[in-house]
């Protein structure tokens, strides 16, 4: 097959009809691809980057995007069997976060979809392809793989039917799973399998879910089992630790679950991409459009990133509620600078291009580059996040790089303005060096950041004002963003702009109380903000606050966390957010009073409510009140008034996370 690989006729697309794969003289494909979203072939949508990746090996690729599951399966048969095998995945997003509300609501629009069209794939995609496939060609191996599929590894807590599910690899019915970003896993099942290999056998491979028959000879951890969990919802909230501290490590442990059973085996992630070996996936010939067939019908999500370049993966932020760092990893890598360049060029040879990127960025807009000074300290630690509790003294954060990227971008001819649309981590700027010169760059970086790169809106995220759900969000101490709406002011006045911040909060977080958000509210109305950008928690799979929603402890700590889990509750907390509507007056003043919160009734509706005006004598207690809470929480007590342990799980529980 090597010689005949070399002389593949290509397409400006995969072909995804029968017809198309004929125009090719093909009479089989060696892989074909479901997916769960339209075919774009932009490198923002996983399909068409794994598609590419393996047509850049010399493999026949094709992609059936969005089949009918409710007919006679026709869109399962059109291709035929692959050669090698089926890949299978339910899109960018996890069909359950894509279909429903924080409330468990019905959306009525996909943003991948054409047109915005609701239903055009079913809840769990992989599951339900995969079935499919199993049934209609037995004997073809099945690799399954994309966002829902790599954060559903192990036994995981699923809001949508409020029960825990097992590791998703049973239900899907696949031969085996990739976890993560996906494109060396692939190439390599992919050449094995070429060469002869049946599905089976292999099993070292990493970033690979499979059933395995026998335990490891070595560097193994076995889970608690399915049913454990079941039964004792700690070892849950234990086994999140174990999993998500290997998942960051440079090189970590394979994980053991078992289940009904058959033992789960998880090989460790792969270490980080080299920026040659990214620089590689972006090279490729993406046309940067829909697939033809959708006859110039508006995919919503991809015009949102039409005109977007990605300069790096992965996250160290680590926040609670985010699944970023389980499924792109812990440590950065990044494109180097003249593969960005060169992107962004081709942006601008776009036929509807009118000279602005709409983002340079990445899953954090500003972590371009960075990375541990010293790699045989970064070797060794686990934390789950180098900026929290406090930024890792081993942290570069040196911004020169990625200001060198934006400068080498807005000097190419074509382009007016580059925009930064992805989150800035504000408090990675903020955060003081050693290198007064790092310290000089990193304030010349918010400076551009604002004066250049904002098209009118900055969106930031606190998510919070109480130090002690921060705590828990692992996020920074809210001083930190008084501090940047200041520098922010201050170069918008020196500059002469008018540009708006945009921050956005969360309600109903884990360790989040009605009287957290009572104070969120004061607190934002002081700031002179209406807030817009809000949102309830909603829990998925592989996040600390999700184990924590279903569990009820913490699992660095295993102390209970009291979580908002009822509607009722939820409610009462996202009205806070919208203060400032009349008709939630009433019953933000009626939740204040059961909460002897005078002192913010009077913050936010001085002028009295229905007849309500606060007396002196009132506000002299409510004062004192407020002067009280403020204290408590600067000491982060957790619910049962203990001194609060998240702050210092790191050194206490496990003394190799000092690093």
């Amino acid at each position: 097959m090597g010689e005949e690989k070399k002389h593949i006729r290509k397409s400006p697309f995969l072909p995804t009809s029968k017809a198309e794969m004929d125009a090719l003289g093909w009479d089989q494909a060696d892989i074909i691809l479901f997916s769960g979203d339209a075919y774009v072939d932009h490198p923002s949508f996983g399909a068409a980057v794994i598609g590419r990746v393996l047509e850049a090996e010399g493999y026949r690729v094709a992609i059936v995007p969005q089949p009918n599951w409710r007919d006679d399966l026709r869109d399962f048969k059109k291709l035929g069997k692959p050669r090698l095998f089926f890949g299978v995945s339910a899109g960018a997003m996890d069909s359950m976060v894509n279909h429903y509300t924080a409330n468990r609501r019905l959306r009525h629009d996909d943003a991948y979809t054409p047109g915005g069209k609701h239903g055009m794939r079913p809840d769990y995609p992989t599951i339900v392809y995969s079935n499919i496939l199993k049934e209609l060609y037995p004997e073809v191996p099945i690799v399954a793989g994309g966002i829902e599929a790599s954060l559903r590894r192990v036994a995981h807590y699923d809001y949508w039917q409020d029960r825990l599910r097992p590791p998703y690899l049973l239900d899907t019915r696949a031969d085996m799973i990739i976890y993560g970003m996906g494109e060396r896993p692939i190439k390599e099942i992919a050449r094995r399998l070429d060469s002869g290999e049946k599905i089976e056998e292999i099993n070292d491979v990493r970033q690979t879910v499979f059933i395995s028959e026998a335990l490891p000879e070595e560097n193994y951890l076995k889970l608690h089992s399915f049913e454990a969990c079941l039964k004792d919802k700690k070892k849950q909230a234990e086994n999140f630790r174990h999993v998500e501290e290997e998942s960051n490590k440079y090189s970590g442990r394979i994980l053991l679950q078992e289940v009904q059973g058959k033992m789960i085996r998880i090989n460790p992630m792969y270490p980080p991409m080299s920026g040659e070996e990214l620089d590689a996936c972006y090279d490729l010939p993406y046309t940067r459009v829909p697939h033809p067939r959708y006859k110039g019908k508006i995919i919503p999500a991809y015009e949102m990133i039409r005109h977007s370049v990605t300069m790096h993966r992965g996250c160290f932020g680590g926040c609670a509620f985010c699944t970023i760092s389980a499924h792109q990893g812990k440590f950065i890598s990044s494109r180097s600078k003249e593969s960005i360049v060169k992107e962004a060029k081709k942006v601008t040879e776009m036929a509807d291009f009118k000279g602005y990127i709409s983002d340079l960025g990445g899953p954090s807009a500003n972590m371009y580059a960075m990375g541990g000074r010293d790699k045989s300290v970064c070797a060794k630690c686990v934390r789950p996040s180098c900026l929290h509790p406090k930024p890792c003294p081993n942290l570069n954060n040196d911004h020169r790089p990625l200001l060198d990227v934006y400068r080498s971008v807005d000097s190419l001819s074509g382009i007016k303005k580059s925009f930064i649309g992805s989150g800035v981590r504000y408090d990675l700027s903020m955060s003081p060096s050693k290198d007064p010169e790092v310290n000089v760059a990193n304030r010349d970086y918010l400076k551009e950041l604002i004066e250049k790169h904002v098209s009118g809106r900055l969106k930031v995220a606190p998510e919070h004002t109480s130090d002690r759900v921060l705590e828990i969000m692992r996020k920074p101490s809210f001083s930190q963003f008084r501090q940047f709406k200041k520098i922010f002011d201050s170069v918008n006045e020196q500059s002469g702009m008018r540009q708006q911040l945009i921050p956005y909060f969360i309600s109903s977080h884990p360790g989040c109380r009605e009287g957290d958000m009572a104070e969120l509210a004061a607190i934002t109305k002081g700031l002179d903000f209406h807030l817009e950008q809000v949102q309830d928690f909603t829990p998925t799979p592989m996040t600390v606050a999700t184990e924590i929603y279903y569990t009820g402890y913490h699992p660095y700590t295993l102390e209970k966390v009291y979580t908002p889990r009822t509607e009722k509750e939820k409610l009462a907390q996202r009205q806070f957010f919208f203060w400032y509507k009349p008709e939630n007056r009433q019953s933000i003043v009626s939740e204040l009073k059961k909460l002897h919160r005078e002192d913010l009734i009077r913050a936010l509706y001085p002028g009295g409510v229905g007849g309500y005006s606060p007396n002196r004598k009132t506000n002299v207690k409510a004062r004192k009140e407020t002067e009280r809470r403020e204290k408590r929480n600067r000491s982060l007590p957790n619910k049962e008034g203990k001194n609060n342990k998240h702050e210092n799980y790191k050194t206490k529980s496990n003394p190799k996370t000092k690093s």
